[in-house]
């Protein structure tokens, strides 16, 4: 339940001015049970009026909001006595030994919880109404699946729920039954071939970059160039510093030919005051969205891969069981936390760290068959948030084409136009995922997931079935 058709201002967000989050509540103890006592208090009322005594307080309380969810919670304060946790990062849960896998799954809970009753007004009473339709990426495991599946049926309460993956849900959202789908995300970049809406499990590549990664480059870029402001611009401990970064990138940053300059207003934020602006001509904005093709140009990421011994028991969505190779030790970033913390390899057959040009010929070739291959390489189709980035879909076409071995009889390519926002077409194919086969066997039924349990991969796997139920795992009676 909720908009598919959500109206996106991707490209005229060139305001990057933020106002911190209000974190109080007002609790006005004489009207404890309107509902308007757990709205936001104005920034006026933050503070203890001089001369007020303790029992004028204990009237009206000030209390700290228990938890803040999505963009808000970016825009915190660095001076407020908040914790900011990540549930899902770089395509998996993002468990650590600093960061349970209960922690993570408690956090999923409370945001899904919250979007439930705050945006789709749907109390707990009226969940066992409502089936859910779980669109998931291909890079989670099915342990990950599994958990998530847990929470939707035992403790948001929804009757019953079935899971489709993301890559077949857009091509269903566009109305197509066969493409070559490359979904770019904040984080990750997978690509995956469907072939009359089969996937084909194959064909599955994973490029650990996204669009954040982008936005890191075009501050690294201005500070090699020297335009950027004399200002302490630091997204590991401010992270209203990327939501700017991302708003200059998305408003400003394209693919195009020769030297591509703007100006533009910076912000800065610092400790609780108002953000300054510095007006500033920004430079080779054309280069960081080129780092889709040359990964090179990105800079390394900040973080190591999570820990992946919480995984090692579990199997791929799309693949067979596969086994850890040992362990290597964590990369050593200057953060003590990570600094001598063994890591489990991540599929390194998998995860490659190529362009998006060598992973969609590479993923369409895997394919085997020449006529099959051309016509993945005219239908190509691109989601995600970068998929709105300006001239990447020539720029797609064109090293697509010239990333094409010599030997190879294929002399066409073509990205598909969008007929869906590319950020919202996998939910709206996931709702018609939803509706054309609803009460096929892939739903699974709350009783039944509580009372009998699971099996992880028995019998009804992803790929032996006709309808491509993404169930990486199944119910049966005990």
């Amino acid at each position: 339940m909720g908009r598919v058709d959500g109206y996106n201002q991707h490209n005229n967000r060139k305001d990057t001015a933020f106002t911190w989050t209000n974190v109080h509540n007002d609790l006005n103890l004489s009207s404890a049970s309107d509902s308007s006592s757990n709205k936001n208090v104005t920034n006026e009322s933050v503070g203890q009026p001089e001369g007020t005594n303790s029992t004028e307080l204990s009237l009206s309380e000030h209390k700290f909001r228990e938890f803040i969810c999505g963009e808000e919670a970016l825009i915190i304060s660095p001076t407020e006595p908040y914790c900011l946790r990540r549930p899902i990062r770089r395509g998996h849960f993002n468990v650590s030994l600093h960061y349970p896998v209960q922690q993570v799954l408690e956090d999923l809970l409370t945001i899904w919880d919250w979007v439930l009753i705050e945006k789709l007004h749907i109390p707990h009473s009226e969940r066992i109404l409502y089936s859910a339709i779980l669109v998931l990426p291909e890079t989670f495991d099915n342990r990950e699946i599994k958990e998530i599946l847990s929470i939707v049926l035992r403790d948001l309460r929804f009757s019953s729920a079935v899971v489709h993956q993301e890559g077949l849900a857009a091509v269903f959202g566009n109305g197509l039954s066969t493409a070559c789908v490359v979904n770019m995300g904040a984080q990750v970049t997978s690509v995956i071939c469907i072939e009359d809406g089969v996937t084909l499990p194959n064909t599955e590549k994973t490029l650990p970059f996204g669009g954040e990664d982008i936005s890191r480059c075009l501050l690294w870029t201005q500070r090699h160039h020297q335009t950027w402001p004399q200002i302490r611009t630091d997204i590991l401990t401010k992270p209203v510093d990327l939501l700017m970064l991302n708003r200059l990138k998305e408003s400003y940053c394209e693919i195009k030919e020769g030297q591509l300059d703007a100006v533009a207003v910076v912000h800065s934020y610092e400790d609780s005051g108002p953000g300054g602006t510095h007006k500033t001509r920004l430079t080779a904005l054309n280069v960081p969205p080129m780092g889709l093709f040359y990964p090179t140009l990105l800079i390394p990421d900040v973080y190591p891969p999570p820990p992946r011994s919480w995984f090692n028991d579990s199997e791929d969505m799309l693949e067979d069981t596969w086994q850890s190779d040992g362990l290597y030790p964590g990369i050593n970033v200057g953060l003590p936390l990570w600094e001598s913390y063994p890591v489990f390899q991540i599929k390194p057959k998998k995860e490659e760290k190529v362009g998006i040009a060598e992973a969609i010929t590479s993923s369409i070739l895997l394919t085997g068959r020449i006529d099959l291959q051309r016509k993945l390489f005219c239908s190509i189709q691109l989601i995600g948030g970068v998929a709105l980035t300006g001239g990447l879909v020539p720029a797609v076409e064109e090293r697509v084409l010239h990333a094409i071995p010599s030997n190879e009889a294929i002399d066409t390519v073509e990205v598909l136009q969008s007929r869906t926002n590319p950020i919202f077409v996998s939910w709206k194919g996931g709702a018609i995922l939803g509706v054309l086969d609803f009460g096929r066997d892939a739903w699974i039924h709350r009783e039944d997931w509580i009372r009998n349990g699971i099996h992880i991969g028995s019998g009804r796997k992803y790929k032996d079935s006709y309808f491509l139920q993404a169930q990486a795992m199944c119910y049966i009676n005990s």
